[in-house]
């Protein structure tokens, strides 16, 4: 102990040299002084070996206190490292232990039971036959063999359902719009027809009314709806002239020269000079009226295709959503079927490993049995 307090003691007298001699330079001198302080001490004036510096001082002992007290802490915490080293340990040993004491209790007992067996097994004692199978390997057998096969069939019934679909889908949309026009097609042609005849009486009605027809006779456009069909107004000459020439022979001078020789003049019964005669009036009127009435058939049979297209739009749109609805309902029961399939596959799967891990229970409890007879 004295010989680690003495090198303690040589280790401190150097740093307290090391410090004077840097406050040394670090020191500012205000004033001269002739005589020069000594400030350090050489190792020769102090008694290093002198038991005075170990007894008396202050600073030592502190330090030797300090040594003495970290010295036992660590002594201390040491104890109590082992302490804990050796419970585990002990703790260890006594598992270890109890492992071997319970392993030799279950071999006393396994030998026990097996006392009475037979360990000697001949060629004779083993089945010639080993084919029959039991429930659950069949079960297993057959919920693979299913499993597969339907895992198999499923992505092919998605497929070539859709495909199937996809390629009926446009032939039966053209068979369905052929049906439906075949079975409209009265419908078709009467409402084609019937907008076609009006269609005609408006054309015949406009064209006579820009000859001045309507001037003498203000009930033609009524006249000309009633009747059932367009061409009649080419047999309209009995009407027309006698009602011109009536009113032009109750009118005016005034309304004479203006509407009566217009009409005239529209008619060619006058040239356009207004004074020269033209054709008769029973041969003008009607080539008049045939003419209007071919303008008519042209504007009638415009509008009749235009009324029969509108028709067929409309069948053709309705086939189309109705054969869209159906395709529609196709992927989803295709969709629904490949589902219902891979249930189908995944509860046989589940089935297949339940029964592969009952049988690989089995089979692991009988090696088991095995080995034990072996030993």
């Amino acid at each position: 102990m004295k010989f680690s307090y003495f090198n303690i003691l040589l280790f401190s007298i150097p740093l307290n040299i090391l410090i004077n001699d840097n406050s040394k330079y670090s020191s500012c001198k205000h004033t001269s002084n002739s005589k020069t302080t000594k400030i350090y001490r050489s190792l020769c004036e102090c008694e290093l070996y002198a038991p005075s510096n170990y007894d008396n001082d202050t600073e030592m002992k502190r330090v030797m206190q300090q040594f003495e007290d970290r010295t036992s802490q660590r002594f201390h915490e040491y104890d109590e490292r082992m302490q804990s080293k050796r419970m585990q340990s002990k703790e260890q040993c006594d598992k270890e232990i109890q492992k071997i004491i319970l392993k030799d209790k279950l071999e006393k007992q396994m030998e026990q039971q097996l006392t009475s067996l037979e360990t000697k097994i001949g060629t004779d004692d083993i089945p010639t036959c080993v084919c029959e199978k039991s429930l659950a390997d069949k079960v297993e057998k057959g919920c693979l063999r299913c499993g597969y096969g339907l895992g198999t069939v499923a992505p092919t019934v998605g497929l070539i359902g859709a495909l199937a679909v996809h390629a009926w889908k446009p032939m039966a949309l053209k068979a369905a719009i052929a049906a439906a026009l075949e079975a409209n097609d009265a419908m078709i042609s009467a409402a084609a027809n019937a907008a076609g005849i009006k269609a005609g009486k408006i054309a015949v009605i406009e064209s006579l009314k820009r000859l001045y027809v309507e001037y003498f006779w203000p009930e033609m456009s009524n006249y000309i709806l009633e009747m059932s069909h367009y061409n009649e107004a080419a047999n309209l000459m009995a009407v027309i002239h006698p009602k011109k020439v009536q009113a032009c022979n109750e009118a005016a001078i005034e309304i004479f020269d203006t509407m009566c020789q217009r009409f005239d003049m529209s008619f060619g019964i006058l040239k356009e000079d207004g004074v020269t005669n033209g054709l008769l009036p029973k041969d003008a009127v009607p080539r008049v009226l045939k003419g209007i009435v071919g303008q008519a058939k042209g504007a009638a049979d415009t509008e009749a295709a235009n009324v029969a297209a509108a028709k067929k739009l409309v069948i053709e749109t309705a086939q189309e959503k109705a054969i869209e609805a159906a395709s529609t309902h196709l992927y989803t029961t295709i969709a629904y079927s490949v589902l219902a399939i891979l249930i189908i596959v995944l509860i046989m799967v589940i089935i297949y490993l339940i029964l592969r891990y009952r049988r690989k229970k089995k089979m692991k409890k009988k090696l088991q049995y095995i080995k034990l007879l072996n030993q």
